[in-house]
């Protein structure tokens, strides 16, 4: 007769077999506050070189390789392309347009109405306030004005929507009609400290304003770093 699994065995193959569980889901809702189950989840998931991917501005968990594993799951070769989940260079290009339209714009969101609510609240309270949920404060991207203002940039429509269809497929974003959204995975497996300065700082800040989408200052960025 087998043996039922325990919680942290349980949450690990749910998270394997589904790539990624909501925050509100019972066992993470209880791993994020139980730091002995956190430990646990990690444990079984690290035995396979693999690790828990949370992040308090995203809806979701996740997981991923740890970077020992990268070589030899992808090779030499997979570790030197610009991305493992074979997607072209065009589709690479749409996933940073994306990340930049929503995510940056969301992270001003959830901290300005976190800070609202603190202010409300005072200082006593507002440790235990967190922050509003990233599906509220998401901003909704129009595939119509995706295609006028980056189609050119994109490959034109027919690139544009295979792209598209893959970056739903691994989960960075949803179709919501005529409407593209945050994905799962939109901001746990991109590295905003890494990205969100070389954009807001390089040429794809002026690609981006020139289009009409203005990004956070840099006085705006720092209060969100902080």
């Amino acid at each position: 007769m087998s043996q039922p699994l325990d919680d942290a065995a349980q949450l690990a193959a749910q998270l394997l077999a589904r790539r990624w569980l909501p925050r509100s889901h019972p066992l993470v809702r209880r791993a994020l506050i139980d730091t002995e189950l956190w430990t646990l989840l990690g444990q079984r998931l690290g035995a396979v070189g693999l690790k828990v991917v949370d992040n308090v501005h995203a809806d979701h968990i996740a997981v991923a390789l740890v970077r020992p594993a990268e070589s030899a799951v992808f090779g030499e070769m997979g570790l030197a392309a610009n991305n493992n989940l074979d997607l072209p260079r065009d589709g690479v290009a749409l996933l940073v347009v994306l990340w930049s339209l929503i995510v940056l714009p969301k992270r001003q969101r959830q901290v300005a109405r976190s800070d609202a609510i603190h202010a409300g609240q005072g200082e006593m309270f507002a440790a235990d306030k967190p922050l509003p949920q990233a599906a509220s404060v998401a901003p909704l991207i129009s595939y119509r004005s995706l295609l006028a203002d980056f189609g050119d940039q994109l490959g034109k429509k027919l690139r544009l929507d295979t792209n598209l269809k893959l970056l739903e497929r691994h989960g960075f974003v949803t179709r919501r009609g005529e409407d593209i959204a945050e994905g799962p995975l939109l901001d746990l497996l991109i590295d905003y400290d890494l990205l969100a300065p070389r954009i807001l700082d390089g040429a794809m800040g002026d690609v981006l304003a020139r289009a009409g989408h203005a990004l956070p200052r840099e006085e705006e960025q720092q209060h969100i770093d902080d």
